[in-house]
């Protein structure tokens, strides 16, 4: 924060205390009231040696005695300027009054460095300057204000200064407005930081399904068909259809058979709406889900669930139209029906997903019975996190999985990973934020069990742990 200071007209030099602005002014270093004896004493001496002089031959050169005049009216304007007005009849509490440089002391003006003759001139910062020598560190005009800025010892006109400083909204652009106690006060989100006023949390402002952020004003976030919105950052990656998800199941196949954790079965994987997405959920029996909204699901149930043929099409307002679907019939084969994963998600989270539920297949298909939420759950996190940071490294010569792998699993796995293409900043950014939330998680199941099954991987290895889990049902300590 900058803080202000005050200007004074006359003959003064005003000594200003420097403190934090917190919305109001304050002066300090109030001088003693010897020191006011001694100024009104200085006014009184003044104008009787006037009195003295009058009819007499004149002593002192026509300048001196202008100069005297000019000093006297200086100290009655400083003593009276600025009065404030009496309330009830009654005086109001006196500022403090400013201690006066003698008119023939040096005044060196602190801006152009050159004397200050009489006349008026401006005591601030520890300095004296020429009323055109004070300027706006920003615009470079002169300072006439009442009130400025200060900010790292530069003077600033209050608008210059809150068009730098004062921090804006990063959803309305707006000036973040001052709380009760005049203080600046904003919401940012823990990841991306973006700023924003409180009023946005509870205003209805649209946040994007995927990474999180607010929509600003200037900015138009796309509407999927189920109601979520999806901002344009994360809609260049997204995935729409089942056609367009096959490559990055592929993906994921790979990246497990570099982990020597093949699937065997062709389970199929299914993109689905929301809507769909939740009855199935409620039609399986087993399994733990992640509130208040799952993005994935595998199923272990025969089922009839409708799932997206036909990528669909931005419609006026930036709304999803032409939505093609068709109902699927799921059929057991096997312990697991099928793998669904909510549409309209960017790569890099529908593979987070498609990993994790891809875990719950595996562990169910090598008989992996009676586990608890926190170690399934704990377990299949790790494995997503760990393909995430795959995807953000991969391109590189010396790529490695993760540190939570084992060395023969890594090393393996590494060439997988190294197919896909470069990456844009804001992909290598969202898959950050996908580990980041990941490791953040505060849920029991999924928060404390990644946690908890991150420990052990990083212990013990992947293989062993793994181990571990299928005879004893719970992690290695």
């Amino acid at each position: 924060m900058g803080w202000l200071s005050k200007f004074f007209k006359g003959a003064t030099n005003s000594r200003i205390s420097r403190g934090q602005y917190s919305g109001r002014y304050q002066f300090t270093d109030e001088p003693s009231e010897s020191e006011m004896e001694d100024l009104d004493h200085a006014i009184a001496l003044s104008l009787s040696e006037q009195d003295q002089h009058k009819g007499k031959e004149p002593i002192e050169t026509a300048h001196q005695l202008e100069e005297d005049e000019m000093l006297a009216k200086a100290l009655q304007e400083s003593l009276n300027a600025e009065s404030p007005p009496r309330e009830n009849g009654q005086n109001p509490p006196t500022p403090p009054r400013q201690p006066v440089i003698p008119p023939n002391g040096n005044r060196i003006c602190a801006g152009c460095e050159t004397p200050i003759g009489p006349g008026r001139f401006l005591s601030c910062m520890d300095s004296v300057w020429h009323p055109d020598c004070f300027r706006c560190d920003a615009c470079d005009k002169p300072i006439s204000d009442y009130e400025f800025s200060m900010h790292e010892d530069h003077p600033y006109h209050k608008n210059c200064y809150r068009e730098l400083y004062h921090p804006k909204c990063d959803v309305c652009k707006d000036f973040i407005p001052t709380n009760r106690n005049g203080l600046i006060e904003y919401r940012a989100h823990p990841f991306w930081m973006q700023k924003y006023c409180p009023s946005h949390e509870d205003d209805d402002t649209p946040r994007c399904c995927s990474c999180e952020r607010l929509e600003p004003k200037d900015v138009k976030y796309i509407t999927l068909d189920d109601g979520r919105k999806l901002c344009l950052e994360c809609l260049n990656s997204a995935i729409m259809d089942n056609d367009e998800c096959q490559p990055l199941y592929i993906d994921i196949q790979e990246f497990y058979e570099g982990l020597n954790m093949k699937v065997e079965q062709q389970i199929p994987l299914l993109l689905v709406e929301r809507q769909a997405l939740n009855e199935a959920m409620e039609g399986e029996k087993v399994g733990s889900h992640h509130l208040p909204e799952t993005r994935g699901l595998c199923l272990s149930e025969e089922q009839i669930v409708r799932t997206i043929l036909k990528r669909p099409v931005i419609g006026p307002g930036n709304t999803i139209i032409e939505m093609m679907t068709r109902p699927h019939k799921l059929v057991r084969r096997c312990e697991v029906t099928a793998i669904l994963i909510l549409f309209g998600l960017p790569r890099l989270l529908t593979g987070s997903i498609l990993a994790h539920e891809m875990m719950h297949a595996w562990l169910r298909l090598k008989g992996f019975r009676a586990l608890s939420p926190e170690v399934e759950e704990g377990i299949c996190q790790v494995l997503a996190h760990m393909w995430v940071e795959s995807e953000i490294t991969s391109g590189s010569s010396s790529t490695t999985i993760t540190h939570t792998a084992s060395t023969s699993a890594s090393t393996s796995s590494s060439s997988t990973s190294s197919k896909k293409g470069p990456k844009s900043d804001f992909e290598k950014k969202l898959g950050e934020f996908c580990k980041n939330q990941i490791e953040t998680d505060t849920s029991a199941a999924y928060g404390d069990g990644f946690r908890l099954a991150n420990k052990a991987v990083t212990k013990y290895g992947l293989r062993s742990t793994l181990e571990h889990m299928k005879y004893t049902g719970s992690f290695p300590y």
